[in-house]
This record gives structure tokens, C-alpha cells and sequence, in this order.
């Protein structure tokens, strides 16, 4: 049977309401082992309309990016128009493709969808909201919950996560999984965060969350990703 996605359906605010930027997610693959992930996110400034480019990889057992594996792009002059900034992450991974080479990432090895959250941008998510998915090839069920912490407001906000996993085989069999993410980050003005997306990768071995953020800019709020990684 093939592996499920459960599309959860969130109706958004219309786009011409909202303030600020919105990155878009790029999977770039994983290693063949799966304890290599690599991912892009790509947008346009809303200010200076300058495209820009994050590009990052990631030691799944460590759940903490590679030595070197965080880098970013900005490009000096604004988008022509019908343009969408996806050149500025091209860019950034033709400049550093050895850093791929590196860490055996297979750019065909993509992780597969357990779970997707639809409408970047939308309404903001329910706090302490618990998703659930399953993975059919494993036959197991999975619950997840992400705790957040918000303290301070205005210049002075500042926010961390960590998610609760449980797994329920088809026996019944329970296995709740040490907590994804680290509580002790405060991240600056970051106001929420929401589960977009949930893969497991090609040997089913590791679990990536795709996490959205909601960070303050004085141009509205700017949407962000970053990911929380789990070695099974």
C-alpha cells in the first residue's frame, strides 16, 4: 500500500492581506543512509523586492546543522517582475555543491509525506494543537504535539517549541520518543509555529518536521521554516 498524506485543509486570509514575506520550502534530499538532510528556502524581500536564499544541512542524529552547513544568500538588486526569488537558491547551491558531495547527498533521495499542512500564511495555528499521521509501509500511527513558549513582546519577543512523539504500532504497542526540539533556544522575534509537514526518509529510518515560523519584520510578519530532526 502506498504511503498516506493526510491533507489538513486550513482556510487562508487572502494574500493581498498579508504583510511581510513568505519563504518557500525546498527538499534537496537526504544521504543515502538518511542521516544527512539537506533543505532550501527561497522568497522575496518585501522592502528592497531583493530575492534571497537560505541553504542548510543537517546531521539528523544530532538534530544540529553540519560543520559549515548553514548559509545564506541576498541578492544585490530587486526581482524583475513575474520573478519569485527561486534563482537566488539555485545560485547558492551551484556556489557550494561540494558541501552536497560532502555529506553523500542524493538530490533524487527526497524525503516521503506523511503529513502536510497546506496555506502558508494563513490563520495562525491553534497553540498546542496535536496532529496525527501513519506510515503504512511501517504499519505504525503517530501523534505529535508541539509545545510552545512565547515570552516578551514587541523588539523584545522572543519564542522557543519542542515537540512530544508518540508511536502506536499495529499490535498496539506505545513508544513515546525523547522530545524533538530543544525548549532552552529563544528564538528573537519569532511570535508562532505550526507542524507544515512531516517526512520520513527513503531507508524510513529518520523523521524530519518541517516547522513554520511566524517571525515580526517591520514590514508585517515574515514566514520562516527550519526543521526538527528524529533518528528512529
Amino acid at each position: 500500500m502506498n504511503r498516506s498524506i493526510i491533507w489538513a485543509m486550513i482556510f487562508a486570509a487572502g494574500a493581498s492581506l498579508w504583510a511581510g514575506d513568505i519563504a518557500s520550502y525546498v527538499d534537496l534530499g537526504f544521504s543515502q543512509d538518511g542521516t544527512v538532510y539537506m533543505f532550501g528556502q527561497y522568497g522575496v524581500q518585501a522592502g528592497t523586492l531583493r530575492p534571497w536564499a537560505d541553504l542548510f544541512v543537517v546531521d539528523v542524529p544530532k538534530n544540529d546543522f553540519v560543520n559549515g552547513g548553514k548559509l545564506s544568500y541576498v541578492h544585490d538588486a530587486p526581482v524583475s517582475a513575474g520573478q519569485n526569488g527561486a534563482g537566488a537558491l539555485y545560485r547558492l547551491i551551484a556556489r557550494n555543491a561540494a558541501l552536497a558531495e560532502r555529506y553523500g547527498v542524493g538530490y533524487l533521495l527526497h524525503g516521503h509525506p506523511l503529513y502536510i499542512a497546506l496555506d502558508a500564511g494563513g490563520s495562525a495555528p491553534a497553540a498546542g494543537e496535536a496532529i496525527e499521521f501513519r506510515d503504512f509501509n511501517a504499519r505504525y500511527t503517530y501523534r505529535a504535539q508541539l509545545i510552545s513558549s512565547i515570552e516578551g513582546g514587541g523588539a523584545n519577543l522572543a519564542s522557543s517549541f519542542y515537540i512530544i512523539l508518540e508511536q502506536t504500532g499495529a499490535d498496539g504497542s506505545k513508544k513515546t520518543f525523547p522530545q524533538v526540539g530543544n525548549p532552552q533556544i529563544k528564538r528573537p522575534l519569532i511570535s508562532s509555529y505550526r507542524i507544515r509537514k512531516v517526512m520520513i526518509a527513503p531507508l524510513e529510518r529518520s523523521i524530519i518536521f518541517v516547522i513554520e515560523m511566524r517571525k515580526q519584520s517591520s514590514d508585517g510578519l515574515d514566514i520562516r521554516y527550519m526543521v526538527e530532526a528524529l533518528r528512529l
